[in-house]
């Protein structure tokens, strides 16, 4: 890769993260039966912070947990031998309205796979998808209720989101790659 462009920094993940909480809970009356379900792997711990966001705010706990999405994907045999986690969901799905988290929406179909791993554990009331980054390129009908960043991209671009859990910083940015794939799949 190429060519780097920061486009949000620690502060404006943050901010987006905040915002994002915000409107979760303007779009959810209540607390009741409010669960985040954040996809491995730097969906997780975006939903954990969001969790601690809302339970400040609801002043009550809102459940969060983890879906691995290893085994869900369509396009098992394109890649390389996924790393699989286990899915964490220590709550009733049933009822409930869950709000998925995500880094990135790109094409939609980790987002369809995220949503077959939840009706694997019971049927929500609703699933509302909450991304850090939207970049378009949809292939999939897939359209998120909370948006931190749209950022249009070329399928040439990559988008990389670093979280400190993980990577040691907060950080989006936007890298040229050297060559552009021949599907959008290269890119995930």
């Amino acid at each position: 890769m190429l060519d780097e462009r920061v486009v949000l920094d620690e502060d404006d993940v943050r901010r987006t993260l905040v915002r994002i909480a915000h409107e979760i809970v303007e779009h959810n009356v209540g607390p009741g039966r409010l669960a985040l379900v954040g996809i491995h792997r730097r969906g997780a711990p975006l939903a954990r912070r969001l969790q601690a966001l809302l339970s400040e705010l609801l002043e009550v706990e809102v459940p969060c947990g983890a879906a691995d999405i290893s085994f869900y994907r369509d396009d098992l045999g394109r890649h390389e031998a996924p790393v699989v986690h286990a899915s964490e969901l220590g709550f009733p799905v049933d009822g409930a309205t869950l709000v998925l988290v995500d880094d990135v929406l790109f094409t939609g179909r980790t987002v369809r796979a995220a949503i077959d791993v939840l009706f694997d554990y019971g049927r929500p009331a609703r699933v509302q998808l909450a991304v850090l980054v939207d970049r378009g390129h949809r292939e999939l009908p897939i359209r998120p209720d909370y948006v931190g960043k749209n950022l249009p991209t070329a399928l040439g671009e990559r988008v990389n989101v670093r979280v400190r859990e993980i990577d040691g910083l907060d950080q989006v940015s936007i890298a040229q790659l050297e060559s552009t794939p021949e599907s959008p799949e290269a890119l995930v």
